[in-house]
């Protein structure tokens, strides 16, 4: 490990430690367990927000069969299928771990509904790093990453406070969308990851069971939106190829606007230069 990576890992520590030292503990509300829709179906307590996890489950299984099955993603890196492929577990296993807690909604089953999660953000950062940054960086990141999501969920269970298990999980749904943006990709269809940044919130959960006349709650609409993430990328690595000119999202949207702007000019120039013409008077 180099010396600048030492550095970036240090800085990233300190910060840590200076956060928790300046901020109050996050302790776990307990009506975070009370959701809109409680209804039971067919002996499954809170039926639909058991079920609308199941897209997470299929989704997960067709990533990680896609990744070894004759190489359909065209993955040329090994960390990139390591990384790959803890994301798709990590999809997987939140189908299971979310409809568990959903069955019992309380602090303990909610940690095999949190655990899952921070091992498909972290695989996401360290798969971020590899395409982006440097493939050996990255590679290596992705065991410390994990290890950071699953000692987030540790620190929250242990001490009741939820500050680490916040920045493993808002971390990156802030840092991707910037790094698409500004950093060169190494495949093409990079837009796929600002559509797949999109998180939705559960704070309309009561809202919309009652404007949908307790038809469907928020939280239900909240796990079938989030379940479009993982389809997003799975689309985005059946569809990618390598980016023979890397430029960044930025950088691309700049050479368009630029094309744009001088296309208005070219018109505008066309239009004075039509206005001048000397227009005959009819007899």
């Amino acid at each position: 490990m180099s010396k600048r990576t030492l550095y970036a890992w240090g800085v990233a520590v300190l910060c840590f430690v200076v956060l928790m030292i300046v901020t109050p503990a996050i302790p776990q509300s307990q009506e975070y367990h009370n959701f809109a829709d409680k209804r039971e179906f067919f002996g499954i307590p809170n039926t639909l927000n058991v079920v609308s996890n199941f897209p997470f489950l299929v989704i997960g299984i067709v990533g990680v069969i896609l990744c070894f099955h004759g190489n359909y993603f065209r993955l040329r890196l090994q960390g990139e299928v390591w990384g790959w492929t803890c994301f798709f577990i990590g999809v997987a296993a939140v189908g299971i771990g979310s409809s568990y807690y959903h069955l019992k909604p309380n602090d303990a089953t909610l940690v095999w509904d949190r655990l899952p999660m921070t091992i498909a953000f972290t695989s996401i950062m360290a798969i971020f790093i590899i395409e982006r940054i440097d493939e050996q960086k990255g590679t290596v990141s992705i065991l410390p990453l994990l290890l950071a999501g699953v000692i987030s969920i540790l620190y929250w269970r242990f001490f009741d406070d939820l500050r680490p298990y916040a920045l493993v999980q808002f971390v990156p749904c802030i840092v991707i969308p910037i790094m698409a943006i500004l950093l060169p990709p190494m495949y093409t269809h990079s837009t796929y990851w600002l559509w797949a940044a999109a998180k939705v919130e559960e704070a309309a959960d009561k809202p919309i069971y009652k404007w949908t006349h307790h038809i469907v709650s928020g939280h239900t609409l909240k796990h079938l939106c989030a379940a479009m993430v993982p389809v997003f990328l799975t689309l985005m690595l059946a569809k990618r190829t390598i980016e023979t000119e890397r430029q960044s999202l930025l950088e691309t949207w700049k050479i368009s606007w630029t094309k744009v702007r001088g296309n208005e000019v070219k018109v505008e120039s066309y239009t004075c230069t039509y206005s001048n013409v000397p227009v005959e008077e009819s007899p």
